[in-house]
């Protein structure tokens, strides 16, 4: 069943979903919605952890590819989003202390500080209108609005105080468009590109498809295998080991939508 939130802002632009968001009137996931517009995860950090985190997306490209990096105290993203605002304008975040989540909340403006630092990271949603452009269903548009993402046996590269293991989604298709699939992501870097497994989830070191420690299962369909991609939740994990006060993202699904068309970010 398709989520009722998805039905009705399904139309909405990319500035009308994010007032919406911002008017306190959606806060579900953002999968297929403004479709062929960029989705962004997002990391706000104090300052003085900034440049290791930008260190720890530079070593870790696939599922850290940065949109754009905001000055210390910005909150409009002027490259992706003029007139946006990084403090209302998700439908819902994740809000961490010491590395540990503690809420998540709609609006995040009796936070902030000025000397928060906000990274906007590519998001595999971004790809996902030219997977259904080339006719690939997406089971988890249609059954839950979520999809599902898993904790890794991977490590990331570290990088000063952040480290912390690889974090996919996985979407289900036949072995045939599985190939399809990895082809069409492969010119979508800021969509975390290609797929990085496909088949066993065992290999990842993932037990169970239907206990993902993120968003919600799908169905995984008779003669259809798992196909993973990295993913923009990686960060959350690394939060854990870098433990800053006060850190701020989007909450699992939830993303930023920009006014930059998907088609812009391809190769």
């Amino acid at each position: 069943m398709t989520p009722p939130e998805a039905t009705e802002m399904s139309g909405f632009t990319p500035a009308t979903l994010r007032a919406a968001c911002r008017g306190g009137r959606f806060d579900g996931p953002t999968s297929g919605l403004a479709r062929g517009f960029v989705q962004a995860n997002m990391v706000i950090l104090p300052a003085d952890y900034a440049d290791e985190f930008a260190a720890f997306c530079a070593a870790n490209p696939q599922p850290c590819p940065v949109l754009e990096v905001l000055a210390p105290g910005a909150v409009e993203p002027r490259r992706v989003a003029p007139g946006a605002d990084v403090r209302t304008d998700l439908p819902r975040y994740r809000v961490f202390r010491d590395g540990v989540a503690v809420g998540e909340p709609t609006d995040v403006t009796d936070l902030w500080r000025d000397d928060l630092v906000t990274f906007l990271l590519g998001c595999s949603f971004v790809a996902e209108a030219a997977l259904m452009a080339a006719g690939l269903l997406l089971p988890h548009l249609k059954e839950t609005g979520f999809v599902p993402m898993y904790r890794t046996a991977r490590d990331c590269a570290p990088a000063g105080r952040f480290a912390g293991r690889l974090v996919v989604s996985m979407r289900p298709f036949s072995p045939a468009d599985a190939e399809r699939a990895a082809a069409i992501t492969a010119h979508y870097p800021m969509a975390h590109g290609a797929p990085v497994h496909r088949g066993d989830p065992a290999a990842l070191g993932i037990r169970d498809l239907a206990a993902p420690e993120f968003g919600r299962a799908v169905t995984v369909g008779a003669g259809e295998i798992p196909v993973f991609w990295a993913c923009g939740v990686t960060p959350q994990e690394a939060l854990a080991a870098a433990r800053p006060p006060l850190a701020i993202t989007h909450a699992p699904g939830h993303m930023f939508v920009a006014d930059i068309a998907s088609e812009s970010t391809r190769i």
